[in-house]
């Protein structure tokens, strides 16, 4: 199967699942009020769309990573998974004995990264992604509308908020493979 394959294969899956999904929301408009239904409608899709547009995002600067082979990987997987901080590995006790640890402790210091224009350029980039821009954008405009339109109700508002992250969790879940 090629990338493009199962590109719009999860493309046909995920545009099926904000289909069904509006069906159940649009059947809102017909069996309770208009006022629910702008609410869940608004909430669901702004927040859904803000973990989408995050996850996108998210996918995008790990893959530029990857080619530009900004990582480093010097332990198994599982091994720093059963231990993240390297207690139980062995060292030798003449190995222990001369350590100066003036010397490990600028060591240390070196590593942490200090505020300057490359970190927060790397920062930046991840944060400043139209796909996580526009979304807010969305969300704040949306519920604006709907308290200038006086018909923001804030309990349906939150819960349905909740909607809209389960379905973009399932529809990111096939984005990230």
């Amino acid at each position: 199967m090629t990338m493009m394959t199962m590109m719009r294969t999860l493309v046909i899956k995920t545009i099926k699942l904000i289909i069904i999904v509006e069906i159940l929301i649009l059947s809102s408009y017909f069996f309770i009020s208009h006022a629910f239904y702008a609410n869940l409608q608004v909430a669901s899709l702004s927040s859904f769309l803000v973990i989408l547009g995050s996850a996108y995002s998210h996918k995008k600067m790990v893959k530029s990573q990857v080619i530009q082979k900004n990582f480093v990987e010097d332990r198994d997987t599982l091994d720093s998974i059963d231990d993240p901080y390297s207690l139980y590995e062995e060292q030798e006790e003449d190995e222990v004995a001369n350590v100066n640890f003036k010397e490990l402790i600028k060591e240390e210091r070196a590593k942490i990264k200090t505020l300057d224009f490359k970190t927060m350029k790397e920062g930046a980039r991840a944060g400043v992604s139209l796909f996580r821009i526009v979304p807010y954008i969305f969300l704040i405009l949306g519920f604006i509308a709907l308290k200038n339109n006086e018909i923001l109700e804030i309990g349906i508002y939150l819960a349905s908020i909740l909607l809209g992250i389960i379905i973009a969790s399932i529809a990111s879940k096939s984005l990230s493979t």
